[in-house]
């Protein structure tokens, strides 16, 4: 009888060490969540928010801003694997104009980019200075972090 309870006690003991092990990993991590009301789990929630320096680079900035105005996303889920096709699917049937840039917003690295994203010309300093810039804030950032872009 006391070798059955003795193994009996080994597989309970195995039990709460796994589910103490399924809640240190999947529940502690959020209940930060649970305490802070103002977290929603929307669609429009940002990881992240970057202000882009509109100073530094007015034509891209205006660019953002107008796109995001008429109901472009302000938020980049970065896709950084998609960016090859989502920029060949925005530009299609965009000319090119000699002394510019097309750029797309949302921009191919995202997720929302691709077909249908706005397209300006922008002078090559203004566009590639803002994707240097975008791309170094960005670099620390896994791919499916979502990035609130706000231009002030």
């Amino acid at each position: 009888m006391k070798r059955k309870s003795k193994l009996f006690t080994k597989k309970k003991n195995s039990l709460f060490a796994f589910l103490v092990l399924l809640i240190a990993v999947f529940v502690v991590p959020r209940l930060d969540l649970l305490n802070d009301a103002s977290v929603t789990t929307s669609s429009t929630e940002a990881d992240v928010k970057i202000v882009f320096p509109s100073d530094r680079f007015p034509e891209t900035a205006k660019h953002i801003k107008d796109a995001i105005a008429a109901g472009e996303s302000p938020i980049c889920t970065i896709d950084r694997d998609g960016a090859e096709e989502n920029r060949k699917e925005s530009l299609k049937g965009i000319a090119t104009k000699k002394g510019y840039d097309r750029d797309e917003w949302p921009m191919a690295m995202c997720a929302e980019g691709g077909a249908g994203a706005d397209i300006a010309y922008i002078t090559p300093s203004d566009n590639r200075g803002a994707g240097s810039w975008v791309g170094n804030q960005l670099e620390k950032y896994t791919d499916g972090t979502r990035v609130e872009f706000v231009v002030e």
